[in-house]
């Protein structure tokens, strides 16, 4: 095995180690949203130190090799990746940590009937899901894995669409409901936001393995 493929394995196993704290945060937010968990919503905003000191030592250690082994082809494009998968990761733990302070701001469950109408659960599953999926894309580097999950992520952005309507048309019908509805808002755009961050992580996955761009492909097409 030569240098650069020890660092890059290196680094490898270092973002999968960042992937599985920033995994677990996202599905305890879910749980501490579910049970109004004031102690595992500060445990989930904790952890945010720990996921950006990953951050940091795997961008300098990507960078490392970038400018020690000029790195060309495919093991450029991989390091040029893994910055980007790394920033998407940091980025979904930090609405992790979001979901996490808005759960410290309720006193109660959120409205039952509101969550339903919302799809929330189905949305936050729906979103751990393709986290779990869109690691499984990257260890076994399967581009065909990644291109579904660019397809899934527009379910989360059709919930999300719908969310303001249901919650405003709620607040109107019932005013004393404006800080839950507010919060409830809150942490499904925190979900979508983490939907946007996986389907860049696929994107780059795709990069990668098969050399092509697909970033603002469809606003391109609908200029033409």
């Amino acid at each position: 095995m030569s240098h650069i493929d020890i660092e890059v394995k290196r680094i490898k196993e270092k973002l999968l180690e960042m992937w599985d704290l920033v995994d677990y945060q996202f599905q305890s937010g879910q749980q501490a949203m579910a049970t109004v968990d004031h102690e595992l919503a500060k445990q989930v905003i904790k952890l945010g130190k720990k996921v950006n000191d990953y951050d940091v030592k795997i961008d300098r250690m990507s960078e490392n090799v970038l400018a020690l082994f000029t790195p060309v082809a495919i093991d450029l494009r991989l390091m040029l990746a893994t910055l980007k998968i790394n920033a998407s990761l940091e980025r979904i733990g930090d609405d992790s940590e979001g979901i996490a302070y808005f759960v410290q701001k309720l006193s109660s469950p959120l409205d039952a009937q509101l969550f339903a109408e919302t799809r929330t659960t189905e949305m936050y599953d729906e979103a751990k899901a393709m986290l779990t999926d869109c690691r499984k894309a990257l260890l076994n580097d399967d581009t065909e894995l990644a291109k579904q999950l660019i397809k899934r992520d527009k379910v989360l952005n059709k919930i999300y669409a719908k969310a303001d309507g249901i919650i405003a048309k709620t607040l109107m019908e019932d005013p004393s409901k404006i800080n839950e509805g507010l919060i409830l808002f809150s942490i499904i755009k925190k979900i979508e936001r983490v939907g946007d961050q996986i389907t860049n992580i696929a994107e780059e996955i795709i990069f990668y393995r098969d050399a092509k761009v697909l970033r603002h492909k469809k606003k391109k097409k609908k200029k033409d």
